[in-house]
């Protein structure tokens, strides 16, 4: 015998399912949000003339991690930043797309000297923004960190990632 689905019945099913699919967006949206606060950051120290500075960075040095880098995050502690690493000196380019804050882009070369800094970064630009040579790693902080700092090219940044003497 075939059970008969009444509209009502209907209704409190389809009110059900929207409400399950609604939480378990609310869920999986908080989960998000709490990886990027909760990722693992490593120190980082940048030496420039006028001392030494040191930040928390998040490691970006699978290509899926480097995809995402720091798009759709609304902020950043002034402390905080992301560094992309490569097993290989290679020349990079990377753009702002989806990406919500400005950032400064610090391209560092395999010895962990800066190479170039393109400062102030447009939100959400498709502009290319290259490195400009074979780099190890790129740094992206905050905007105004650089000039905060009086970071140049020629001055230093000290994390294991970097090899001294190359």
């Amino acid at each position: 015998m075939a059970r008969i689905q009444t509209p009502d019945y209907t209704l409190r099913l389809l009110k059900f399912a929207m409400y399950a699919v609604f939480a378990g967006a609310i869920l999986f949206s908080a989960r998000s949000a709490g990886a990027q606060e909760d990722a693992k950051r490593e120190p980082l120290v940048i030496i420039t003339s006028s001392g030494e500075y040191k930040f928390n960075v998040e490691i970006a040095a699978t290509p899926a991690d480097q995809s995402r880098g720091l798009m759709f995050r609304r902020s950043m502690a002034p402390e905080n930043g992301m560094l992309f690493v490569y097993p290989e000196a290679q020349y990079v380019s990377m753009w702002m797309r989806n990406t919500y804050l400005s950032l400064d882009m610090v391209f560092i070369l395999p010895d962990g000297r800066v190479h170039r800094i393109e400062k102030r970064t447009e939100p959400h630009s498709e502009r290319i923004i290259e490195s400009g040579a074979r780099i190890g790693a790129v740094l992206e902080l905050v905007a105004g960190t650089a000039e905060r700092i009086n970071l140049k090219a020629g001055d230093k940044v000290r994390h294991p990632h970097f090899k001294p003497g190359l």
